[in-house]
């Protein structure tokens, strides 16, 4: 591919262009980069039908192309055509024999059809002749990976980093299958190892830091990018992770200040836009938040967490009716988001609309049965309606999918009792404390009176005296 890349205003210029030639049956010239563009910008947009008619077009002007006939190739694999992608690929090689980017898509299409050992012959094959082995070596550990077979993808991402350290994908993806076999605690000395050998270099902190970050052990991995940071402290990716890590331990204003070092340093991204907007909306500076939400979306309209993000902040200002409209713009980019269906769940019921609210919480629980925020969230509804029966079998329902939660043991006795259900409620009550004492206070919400609180607590007291 080219390397002088384009502008997002150039970008824009030139799919315009193509799109009035398709229009009005008229005719652009356009150079072989400029359609890799176009085909590139149809495939981070998956609009792939649009992809495949101006790679269509590509190939006839310049038939000879490994680049385009890779980027068609791309367009049916989106859209699930393997046969038409094999077969571009098949006739490329025929002019380009040897061509590595070529035998890494096919080997990547067979192991979507799930030939794993044919898509790992051909990806083995391409060794001899690879200018760069680490980036084989990372496929083949994707096609193991794919396959279930995380060992084996272990040892070929070790064998990409110690050709390239700076091999981001390999680390990142090292890190996942580390931590899915339960080796990643013990990877730590594996990544020490790369700053003993070279401790000027930013790279290997940065990915110590990963690796600390996925162990949750957040403030070893805040000294890894700092000492990162110390080394280069233009590391765009160094900035970025770190204020991750910041918002994780809830320094949102060191978090921001990383993300805009990020910006300053990398230039202008809906992912980094919307960090920035998240920062915002921790410190409850939710106009600020909005703003740069608006950006990520303006810089990438497909970005549904963009959407989500201002809907959730208007939300925050109890503007309900704005939010659900950007709620649910968010929605359709991503349908199977439990998130945004409570979020809409939400919004409805702030304003009144209860049968909505209801069925927005019903989808989120299809989507994530074992999200007990859902079913304590939806419950209450009924709950505050006075239907305590309904409510108390939708906490049956979540108890089927999460075992031994305290918090749904509690909810389920404050239910009860508003019920009526006094012996089933102390059945609850006890296995409640039995699994969790401290948290018995959360009950007290349910109970304003004191005389209620006296009697629950008389109870508390007898069993915390028994045990």
């Amino acid at each position: 591919m080219h390397e002088d890349y384009p502008s997002r205003e150039e970008e824009r210029g030139l799919v315009k262009r193509f799109e009035d030639q398709l229009k009005n049956n008229s005719f652009h010239f356009f150079d072989v980069s400029e359609y890799e563009t176009i085909i590139q910008h149809y495939l981070d947009q998956f609009q792939y039908g649009k992809g495949l008619k101006a790679s269509k077009i590509a190939l006839e002007q310049y038939p000879f192309s490994q680049e385009i006939s890779v980027l068609t190739a791309q367009c049916h694999i989106g859209k699930q055509e393997y046969d038409d992608a094999l077969k571009v690929i098949d006739n490329a090689q025929n002019l380009h024999p040897n061509d590595v980017d070529l035998i890494t898509i096919k080997g990547n299409i067979y192991s979507i059809l799930g030939e794993y050992e044919k898509a790992i012959e051909l990806l083995e094959n391409t060794l001899d002749v690879a200018e760069d082995k680490s980036e084989v070596y990372y496929n083949i550990g994707l096609t193991y990976q794919t396959n279930g077979k995380y060992k084996e993808a272990i040892k070929q991402y070790k064998r990409a980093i110690e050709l390239n350290i700076n091999h981001e994908n390999a680390l990142y993806e090292l890190a996942y299958c580390l931590d899915v076999t339960g080796k990643l605690e013990d990877s730590v000395a594996y990544y020490q190892q790369f700053i003993d050998r070279d401790p000027y270099s930013a790279y290997a902190w940065y990915n110590l830091g990963i690796v600390y970050n996925k162990l949750e052990k957040y403030e070893e991995a805040l000294k890894a990018y700092d000492y990162a940071l110390v080394i280069d402290e233009s590391f765009s990716s160094a900035w970025f992770n770190m204020g991750n890590s910041l918002m994780s331990v809830d320094k949102y204003p060191e978090a921001l200040e990383a993300y805009k070092n990020t910006l300053s340093n990398e230039g202008p991204s809906a992912e980094v836009f919307c960090c920035i907007g998240a920062a915002y909306e921790k410190m409850e500076e939710y106009d600020y938040a909005i703003k740069y939400y608006r950006k990520a979306a303006k810089v990438d309209q497909f970005y549904e967490d963009a959407w989500y993000g201002i809907g959730c902040s208007l939300a925050a200002q109890e503007k309900y009716y704005e939010a659900i409209h950007f709620l649910n713009k968010a929605l359709k980019l991503d349908p199977e988001n439990a998130n945004y269906w409570m979020a809409i769940a939400e919004a409805e019921a702030h304003i009144g609309n209860i049968v909505s609210a209801k069925e927005a919480y019903q989808e989120a629980a299809m989507l994530e049965p074992e999200q007990k925020e859902i079913w304590l969230d939806w419950s209450m509804i009924y709950y505050d309606q006075g239907e305590f029966q309904q409510a108390i079998e939708l906490i049956e329902r979540s108890l089927e999918e999460i075992e031994d939660d305290s918090d749904l043991l509690y909810r389920m006795v404050a239910y009860q009792i508003n019920a009526g259900q006094y012996k089933e409620a102390f059945t609850y009550l006890e296995n409640a404390l039995i699994l969790d004492f401290e948290n018995h206070e959360v009950l007290f919400e349910f109970f304003p009176k004191l005389e209620t609180q006296k009697a629950l607590f008389k109870i508390i007291d007898q069993f915390r005296n028994k045990n």
